[in-house]
């Protein structure tokens, strides 16, 4: 009777890619802990979840694209475009109805009809007409960009002070809860990001959006809707961006060819430090609310302490991608 021995290989290892982002932001709360006494303040926390929410909106709809394969440059362009259409349908009606709630009913409907209308614009260009997405999406933002400049020409688009005033508790408001109050932005985050992480993990479509993203082609023979269920993705997207404008225009009744900027680089840079594969393959959105997150923190430190410019934040983002990216290639590697 021999011994058995058991590889020194498969002995269990840390996998850093799971638990990376959650050391990230423990050391980064702890930091910030210890730099600035407000920084765990209740109200510092929730400014910190509730600013994040608009990004991480969009960010979970970001993890499904580049899961498949894809991605969207125009995400910034395409919000600041849909609220500023949004505060023009608002001001249109306002006359007609009067200071009420179904005015910004109204406006919220033209929101996300604008949001699915643009996701299915990129989508219908990168699979029917088989346009990269990196051209569809470069050339989009520019348009949307262009058009909201346009119709603000080339200023600001505002909503009567009454109305801001009425509209506020969308951004301002929520469920109290003890030292803190959970805003409606933060209590709509979690839920998207409940619902995305179950949709990813728990069904045919989340499996289908990794299947794609890691072999197209084996994907196709699988029986798998290839152009569909990419389509969807972009589809999806534009919907939470058209949601997530909707929780932004109360915040401060305007709109302009500022609103959005870099919002792109954000969600990308959230869903990379994640963990989601950027040439698609694997996504995890709970790793995307983790790196939402890092990064609202970040920017946070950044404007509470002056040992770095918060003029840098994008900056300080962009290395962050660049590192994340290198570090899934030396994982590949390995493996």
């Amino acid at each position: 009777m021999s011994d058995t021995t058991i590889p020194a290989s498969s002995a269990p290892r840390i996998n850093l890619q799971v638990i990376g982002p959650l050391v990230a932001l423990a050391v980064l709360v702890v930091a910030g802990a210890l730099m600035n006494g407000n920084f765990l303040s209740a109200g510092n926390i929730t400014n910190v979840l509730s600013r994040s929410a608009f990004i991480g909106i969009i960010a979970v709809g970001m993890t499904f694209v580049i899961t498949s394969g894809g991605l969207d440059l125009s995400v910034g362009s395409m919000a600041a475009f849909i609220a500023g259409c949004m505060i023009l349908v608002i001001n249109y009606f306002a006359d007609s109805l009067g200071q009420s709630w179904s005015l910004f009913g109204i406006g919220a409907l033209a929101a996300l009809v604008l949001g699915v209308v643009a996701g299915f614009v990129n989508g219908i260009l990168i699979t029917k007409v088989g346009i990269e997405a990196f051209i569809v999406t470069l050339g989009t933002m520019g348009i949307y960009r262009s058009l909201v400049t346009w119709i603000a020409n080339g200023g600001t688009l505002s909503m009567d002070f009454e109305l801001r005033t009425l509209f506020r508790p969308v951004y301002f408001e929520g469920i109290p809860l003890g030292f803190m109050t959970l805003t409606w932005p933060i209590l709509l985050f979690a839920v998207i990001a409940i619902v995305g992480e179950i949709v990813m993990r728990h069904t045919a479509y989340g499996r289908h959006c990794a299947a794609i993203g890691s072999n197209e082609q084996v994907a196709r023979y699988s029986a798998v809707k290839v152009d569909r269920v990419r389509m969807m993705t972009y589809v999806i997207l534009g919907l939470l961006v058209g949601l997530a404008t909707i929780l932004y225009v109360p915040r401060l009744g305007s709109a302009s060819p500022s609103t959005g900027v870099l919002w792109e680089l954000e969600a990308i840079a959230a869903v990379i430090i994640g963990g989601t594969m950027l040439k698609g393959g694997f996504g995890r959105v709970w790793g995307t609310v983790t790196g939402v997150v890092i990064l609202s923190l970040i920017d946070n430190l950044l404007n509470l302490t002056e040992f770095v410019s918060p003029y840098l934040n994008g900056a300080i983002q962009g290395v962050i991608i660049i590192l994340a990216v290198v570090l899934q290639r030396q994982k590949k590697a390995e493996r």
